[in-house]
């Protein structure tokens, strides 16, 4: 009998009925228009993990290059986001056996989970995902857009950059693999103070300086793992969008940041 991780935060960050919530990734993504004629898939990609209502046009900016071809292609997603429910020494992975979304199933790769059981930094820790939200509201985006694939999602914690791009590294793969960092960027700050701090953190994403702070991106540490392993492998940032809450409502006193990224092969 299959291990399933449910979804938890359906109805409060995303439609729990699979029609609402096809309509509403359907409705995003529209907004933006699929990149059906790109040269090349992005090999890794930065989204935004607030409820949809705030930051799902952002994150469509994102998927939105993956356009039609992808289901061809992208066979495996490896997943990370940070720690928000449970505190991990590490990056965690689960014991489950698929992950589970109004819109279906995700069969894990459990080859590849198990692949890093051997190193020191990933441990095996169901707590950790089952509340957490940062890697659970990339789903239905990658099912509209991939439709079957196998899911590597790993919370990541407690731990150094050097040590998540080791991970990164471990699962790199080809093309058939996408990764995907989930992060959004400042917290709660005035509205033009934040517009000010994400400018300048967009900016050292696309230099590939692996310094972040939390402060300025809460997935930081994952972002940083990721700028260190696109480094090494000559992968070339592309800034997608960059918005808070207020632009799409709220109070413009204290908002959150969100931005889309995508990393790409370099041209020859």
């Amino acid at each position: 009998m299959l291990a399933v991780r449910r979804a938890v935060v359906d109805g409060l960050f995303y439609p729990a009925a699979p029609g609402a919530l096809r309509a509403q990734v359907a409705h995003y993504l529209a907004g933006v228009g699929a990149d059906d004629d790109a040269a090349r898939l992005p090999k890794l990609l930065i989204a935004p993990h607030a409820a949809y209502d705030y930051c799902g046009a952002v994150a469509a900016c994102a998927y939105a290059l993956l356009g039609r071809r992808s289901k061809r292609i992208i066979s495996r997603v490896v997943l990370l986001g940070p720690a928000h429910r449970v505190a991990v020494r590490g990056l965690a992975s689960p014991e489950a056996d698929a992950f589970e979304t109004p819109l279906g199933q995700i069969a894990l790769d459990v080859a590849s989970v198990a692949s890093l059981d051997d190193l020191p930094q990933v441990i095996r820790d169901d707590r950790a995902h089952d509340y957490e939200h940062s890697l659970e509201v990339q789903l239905p985006f990658l099912q509209t857009l991939l439709g079957s694939f196998s899911l590597v999602p790993l919370v990541v914690g407690d731990v150094s950059a050097d040590a998540v791009a080791q991970v990164l590294e471990r699962l790199w793969g080809g093309e058939e693999t996408l990764i995907v960092i989930s992060s959004d960027l400042s917290h709660y700050l005035p509205y033009e103070q934040a517009q000010a701090l994400d400018r300048a953190t967009a900016q050292r994403i696309l230099r590939l300086d692996a310094a972040l702070a939390p402060h300025e991106a809460c997935g930081a540490t994952a972002i940083n793992g990721a700028l260190l392993a696109a480094r090494r492998h000559g992968l070339a940032p592309r800034l997608l969008d960059l918005r808070n809450s207020a632009d799409a409502a709220g109070d413009r006193g204290r908002v959150v940041g969100y931005g889309a990224m995508a990393f790409e092969e370099r041209q020859q």
